[in-house]
C-alpha cells in the first residue's frame, strides 16, 4: 500500500464521518441554541434544562436519518473491499 492509498482511505474514512455524525450533530447543536436563547429570554439559568431536548432531538434526527447512514455506510464498506482488493495486488 502506497502512502497515496492510505490517504485516499482515510480521507474516504473521515469524510464518511463527517457526512453520518454532521445531521445529528447540527440538529443538536440547533436545539441547544435555542434553548439557550429561551433561557435568556427568560433569565432561566438552568444548566440541566438542555440535555433532555438535545437528546430526544438527536434520537429523532436518528430515526429520520438512519436509512440513509446505512446505506452510505454499507456502501463505503463495499467499496474499502472492493479496493482492498486491488490493493493486494
Amino acid at each position: 500500500m502506497t502512502q497515496i492509498e492510505f490517504l485516499t482511505i482515510l480521507q474516504t474514512a473521515l469524510s464518511l464521518i463527517l457526512k453520518l455524525a454532521g445531521p445529528v450533530l447540527f440538529v443538536s447543536m440547533a436545539v441547544g441554541l435555542m434553548i439557550s436563547i429561551f433561557q435568556s429570554v427568560t433569565q432561566i439559568q438552568e444548566a440541566t434544562l438542555t440535555f433532555v431536548p438535545k437528546i430526544l432531538a438527536g434520537i429523532i434526527t436518528i430515526m429520520f436519518t438512519a436509512p440513509w447512514m446505512i446505506d452510505m455506510y454499507i456502501s463505503a464498506v463495499n467499496e474499502m473491499f472492493a479496493n482492498l482488493v486491488i490493493m493486494s495486488q
